[in-house]
């Protein structure tokens, strides 16, 4: 698998990409890139939640696509606690395949702001603001869905 131009740029690496990056923090935890690539530890729960999400960003028109981006205002806090967290308590990984959650540190609150842009530029009706915030809710939805079918499987 190669990283793309527009990859490479939006990791703010000149070699390597967000999935890259992605690829690299799974090794760090322990599993080949044949695993990672292959999804066989995706759970069931987490796939079909993704799957949904995807088919959302498709078949949606574009602006409540990136609406439901918005989720991305948060990020950058939790990426901090979330990369704290790791290097505290999770000292078997590889600090190296951390760079995952610190390119989100930079990434994100430019996603965000880009995204609050346009969602402000384009949702101008009461009826295309709803629209945004439907939007925002479901991805909120995907995130717990995530969560839940994690929690469930290995609580």
């Amino acid at each position: 698998m190669e990283s793309t131009t527009a990859g490479n740029r939006a990791a703010g690496t000149p070699d390597r990409g967000g999935i890259e990056a992605w690829l690299r923090l799974g090794e760090a935890c322990g599993l080949s890139r044949s695993e990672i690539l292959d999804h066989r530890h995706v759970r069931p729960g987490v796939r079909f939640a993704v799957d949904a999400y995807v088919g959302f960003a498709r078949t949606r028109p574009w602006v409540e696509a990136v609406a439901s981006s918005l989720t991305e205002l948060f990020a950058p806090d939790l990426m901090a606690e979330r990369l704290a967290a790791f290097e505290k308590y999770y000292t078997w990984i590889d600090p190296d395949g951390l760079q995952y959650f610190r390119n989100r540190l930079v990434q994100a609150p430019r996603d965000s702001e880009h995204a609050l842009e346009v969602v402000v530029a384009h949702c101008r009706t009461p009826a295309e603001q709803d629209a945004a915030e439907a939007a925002l809710s479901f991805k909120c939805d995907v995130l717990w869905a995530i969560m839940d079918a994690i929690d469930h499987a290995y609580a």
